[in-house]
């Protein structure tokens, strides 16, 4: 493993960081980044911030020249995130589309398509949402129950979906169906477009325990949907969501650690136990430690993958590791914040200051479910890691319709 960075890396570091120091303000230590919207105010600054960066060329580097990237690697997008984290920008609003749809277009859709939605989506003047889990179908996601049924040179969805991320503020949403019940499950999916101002679409947030409502479900009456909106071939979807999965692993891998040691150690400092700071305190101390050595693996696990990025290699499931470990950690992390607060780690209100702690321990579970569940990160991490023989699936050559389940299709 190599810590530093190649002389072109490092090269390219530099042009990041002159641009960045000229057009934002350096973040302070130990703050947040932000990831979610509150209102129509944060989602201008976002597309208006997401417009400088395009025109300048810092927007979608990694994107082919072609449909207005660079064609930058995939260790200069890492270095490009890693140096514009540390300033103070809006919200991403975009990792979905750009970071997970934008490349399943590219590899699926259509040449009329990649005309009409990526450029927009470059430039975040149209937002996009990922239509994917169902109340029933979240972990296993070809359980889908969503219908689209062929209705002349249209077709008409309905159904439900479910954890949708900035469905409220999003012009269009990719969306997988189930277009032929008598298939077997993964060979009767088909993916669309979808307009998310379409009648018969109706979006409704689902207020989270921090308060915040990031998260959607989304409702489809008869929608109608173009022809030309399919992505792919009819009960083909799967490949192309397997696309959306698998980019989705490389745009949030392990997470951040935002709120990490560091910042740990500095409540420390300034929270009494028995009349002094409780970073003297022993027990403390070891607490910390033991948090400071399973961050530390994290972090190496993720410069293990931008090794292999730096040698144009392709990363393992290793980022499974980094997650399966990285999500539960910031929970405890968290959990002893608050427990160094005391009292006021019961409070989560403005009159406590930024509320860091608290915000990202009543976030915490939720990263251990998006992104992939504890429990399939060690599927994943036991098959392809381990080579241990799969889970037996007993419905994988059986036609959806004639799955057993506790619900009608």
């Amino acid at each position: 493993m190599d810590f530093e960075d190649t002389r072109e890396e490092a090269e390219f570091r530099a042009e990041c960081r002159a641009w960045l120091e000229a057009n934002a303000s350096e973040r302070a230590p130990g703050s947040e980044v932000g990831m979610s919207a509150r209102d129509n105010e944060t989602v201008e600054r976002a597309q208006a911030w997401q417009a400088k960066k395009a025109d300048a060329g810092w927007a979608c580097i990694t994107w082919p020249r072609e449909y207005g990237g660079r064609g930058a690697t995939r260790i200069q997008g890492s270095i490009w995130n890693q140096e514009e984290a540390r300033f103070e920008t809006p919200p991403n609003l975009f990792l979905i589309g750009q970071g997970m749809l934008g490349p399943t277009l590219m590899a699926h859709g259509t040449e009329a398509q990649q005309t009409r939605y990526l450029e927009k989506m470059l430039r975040g003047e149209e937002i996009w949402c990922q239509l994917f889990s169902e109340p029933g179908a979240g972990s296993d996601l070809a359980a889908l129950r969503t219908r689209a049924e062929q209705d002349g040179d249209a077709w008409v969805i309905n159904g439900q979906k479910i954890w949708t991320t900035g469905a409220q503020y999003s012009r269009w949403g990719m969306i997988v169906t189930r277009t032929s019940p008598g298939a077997v499950k993964h060979k009767g999916i088909t993916y669309f477009i979808v307009d998310m101002h379409a009648p018969g679409v109706e979006v409704r947030p689902i207020k989270q325990i921090n308060g915040g409502s990031s998260f959607n479900e989304v409702f489809f009456s008869d929608v109608r949907v173009p022809a030309e909106n399919m992505i792919g071939r009819v009960n083909e979807g799967w490949r192309g969501a397997i696309t959306t999965l698998m980019n989705e692993r490389a745009a949030i891998g392990g997470g951040g650690m935002g709120g990490g040691v560091d910042t740990l150690v500095r409540l420390a400092q300034q929270v009494p136990i028995d009349g002094r700071p409780a970073l003297e305190d022993a027990g403390v101390r070891q607490r910390i430690a033991r948090l400071y050595i399973r961050q530390r693996g994290v972090q190496l696990a993720g410069l293990r993958s931008l090794t292999a990025l730096s040698r144009g290699e392709t990363p393992g499931p290793d980022l499974s590791i980094g997650k399966l470990v990285g999500a539960p950690l910031r929970q405890e992390m968290a959990a002893f914040a608050l427990e160094l607060l005391g009292p006021m780690g019961a409070v989560d209100d403005d009159a406590v200051g930024d509320r860091l702690w608290q915000q990202a321990y009543l976030g915490a579970p939720g990263g251990r479910i998006a992104g992939g569940t504890d429990e399939i990160m060690r599927n994943i991490i036991s098959e392809r890691v381990l080579g241990l023989p799969p889970e037996t699936r007993v419905d994988k050559h059986v036609a959806f319709e004639d799955v057993p389940t506790g619900r009608k299709s």
